[in-house]
């Protein structure tokens, strides 16, 4: 048994949203019970302790898209890449990365995230993979160096006919081995989906194919993030993308439509109204220049938004204030997303989760998930359950985390891994960029 107190808890519990000077005890893998430091010591005295040292006690953090395979992009330089637009993005940089990419490759980049989420407080991450240098087996080589590090982790990986229908094939087939691999171990800590890039890039065969193989696990899928998306889609199909999506039977309650740039108003009723969840990632979308998608719209008209990173960074806490940022100059507003960034984040990625993980998340309450981290923050202005996102937002980011915790085992004290050792995966990680990065312009 553990508890953690010395600090201020936020729980995101309506009922008891706030404790100053609280405490969170653990038993197992579950949240015992949250309250007073001093009631809980009094009902719990020989629990092993952890000292917040004063900081602030949260939930975990929850990213709804991530791109493990971009790991060891970090720094690459590739012989003639000179992108115009989003298009040569993909064809110049991804696609020649996740085509030289190997098992081994895929193994390091994921202890390379795992490092690089519990540091910025990240315990559950739903990862949208590609490695054609080396499909078969990818996922399951992932799962094992996600698991092991302590994350929960939903896998899924990008079946596409860019390379050609047997590789598309070999996609789906590694897509559905690992969904039903998941089925059979029972850990809720790991889930699978049938992973798909992009309408424009998956002919009326694959994707027919990929919908029936999912077998009810979910689609996750990039949507209209760039106009190609819906230009190829018009072209080919007279239709827009999550038209023909759902046409094809592949919105459901567990479909992830990410990015959704350039989505109309019918694509987002039609979001909607299937109860499709859809994945904003603003770093992305600014940096690949395509746009900010409609996200304020969305949420208005009742579609369920998460917050990702794409790849971009695993702080979520930056994403949040990105978020934030785009929207307001985005739509020349200094209101918009005070309110849906931070919901985003800290109640919709929950809410997301919790389609496809049983144990709550996202929350400190009774029963939930023993998902905590503790932040060293000393707020200079009144804190309380009404301003804490406030505060996160402006003085708070992922390198403020310094104790992690995921299941009741913790990952990350003091700043310092526990079962990690970061120095050595670091350095595996630049020799195994260098081969990497040779493969690339070779």
């Amino acid at each position: 048994m553990l508890r953690i107190e010395n600090g201020m808890v936020l729980t995101r519990d309506p009922e008891h949203p706030w404790y100053n000077d609280g405490s969170v005890v653990i038993e197992g893998e579950r949240i015992l019970q949250v309250g007073q430091r001093q009631e809980m010591r009094t009902a719990y005295p020989q629990a092993e302790i952890i000292d917040a040292r004063g900081g602030l006690i949260m939930p975990a953090l929850i990213n709804v898209h991530h791109h493990i395979y971009s790991a060891l992009s970090r720094g690459l330089s590739i012989r003639g890449y000179a992108p115009k637009d989003f298009n040569d993005i993909l064809a110049g940089m991804w696609w020649r990365l996740d085509s030289c990419l190997t098992n081994e490759d895929s193994r390091i980049s994921a202890l390379v995230t795992a490092v690089d989420c519990i540091k910025n407080g990240v315990t559950t991450i739903f990862d949208h993979h590609a490695s054609y240098g080396q499909t078969k087996d990818s996922l399951f080589v992932l799962a094992e160096a996600l698991r092991g590090a302590g994350l929960r982790c939903c896998l899924c990986y990008e079946t596409s006919d860019r390379h050609g229908p047997a590789q598309a094939k070999q996609a789906i087939e590694e897509n559905a081995a690992f969904i039903q691999y998941c089925r059979r171990q029972k850990d809720d800590g790991l889930q699978g989906m049938m992973g798909l890039h992009a309408s424009f890039t998956l002919s009326p065969a694959t994707l027919e194919q990929a919908v029936a193989s999912a077998d009810g696990a979910g689609l996750h899928i990039h949507v209209a993030e760039g106009p190609v998306d819906e230009e190829d889609c018009l072209a080919k199909y007279g239709r827009r993308v999550v038209r023909r999506l759902a046409d094809w039977g592949a919105l459901s309650a567990k479909t992830i439509a990410v990015h959704g740039v350039f989505l109309d108003d019918e694509e987002i009723a039609l979001l909607r109204d299937h109860q499709a969840i859809v994945a904003h990632n603003p770093e992305s979308n600014m940096g690949n220049a395509v746009g900010c998608p409609p996200v304020m719209r969305m949420m208005d008209q009742g579609v369920l938004c998460g917050l990702g990173t794409d790849g971009y960074t695993g702080d979520m806490l930056e994403s949040y204030k990105v978020a934030n940022l785009l929207h307001k100059l985005a739509l020349g507003d200094c209101n918009a997303a005070w309110q849906e960034a931070p919901q985003m984040l800290f109640y919709n990625n929950p809410q997301i989760a919790a389609r496809f993980f049983s144990m709550p998340l996202g929350v400190l309450r009774p029963g939930a998930a023993a998902d905590i981290i503790v932040l060293d923050y000393q707020p200079i202005t009144p804190m309380n359950a009404d301003n804490a996102d406030a505060h996160l937002l402006f003085g708070a980011n992922g390198r403020c985390v310094q104790t992690t915790m995921a299941g009741g085992r913790i990952l990350m004290k003091d700043r310092q891994l526990i079962d990690l050792d970061e120095e050595q995966i670091a350095s595996q990680a630049r020799r195994q960029a260098m081969g990497l990065w040779s493969r690339i312009n070779d």
